[in-house]
């Protein structure tokens, strides 16, 4: 069973943004993994909690994009990247946030203030949702292990390019470095049972 204190807990929302959510995914569809999240942001809040939206954005013409050698890089628009594709989804508002992060990397920690804003707040669980399971999630859920946090996944509300990606993570990575649950499961525990 699943115990959390939800005054020690945060919710860490992983690139919930138009470019990101409405790509064919599997095996959750954006919208599933947005409205679990909501849900999971919800319940926090109400119980004392700490909800942190992450967003990956870049400057215009890409100066700080990582410019490493790489077999399959990743494909931008020419320039910058366009107002509407970097917006959050439409059913997120930064309301239900306590903290706005903006990265560059696949870690939310990675070159953020991330790890402080969360220490400032007594901060010692954290529950990583969003997109894409084996890259922003992943690499989150690691940073925080690393960085000493209680890491939750709720494997219903995070997803990824294909269902082998999303597995793969889900059944031979995280389970080593976190907790994986069902959002349902982890909304009980922040309601306290």
């Amino acid at each position: 069973m699943l115990n959390l204190d939800p005054r020690h807990t945060a919710l860490v929302l992983i690139d919930l943004q138009n470019w990101i959510v409405n790509r064919p995914l599997a095996p959750h569809s954006g919208e599933d993994v947005v409205d679990r999240s909501i849900k999971m942001a919800r319940a926090l809040r109400k119980a004392g909690g700490t909800v942190v939206l992450v967003r990956v954005a870049f400057s215009d013409g890409y100066g700080d994009v990582v410019k490493v050698p790489v077999d399959s890089p990743m494909i931008l628009p020419e320039g910058k990247m366009p107002a509407e594709a970097i917006a959050f989804d439409s059913r997120i508002s930064t309301s239900i946030a306590d903290v706005v992060i903006t990265k560059r990397q696949w870690s939310a920690f990675h070159g953020t203030e991330l790890d402080l804003q969360l220490r400032r707040r007594a901060i010692d669980t954290v529950i990583v949702s969003g997109i894409a399971t084996n890259f922003g999630v992943e690499a989150t859920v690691r940073d925080a292990f690393a960085y000493n946090y209680a890491p939750v996944v709720p494997e219903d509300a995070v997803s990824s390019m294909s269902a082998e990606m999303h597995r793969f993570s889900i059944d031979h990575v995280m389970p080593r470095i976190a907790r994986i649950r069902p959002t349902a499961e982890i909304i009980r525990a922040i309601k306290g049972g």
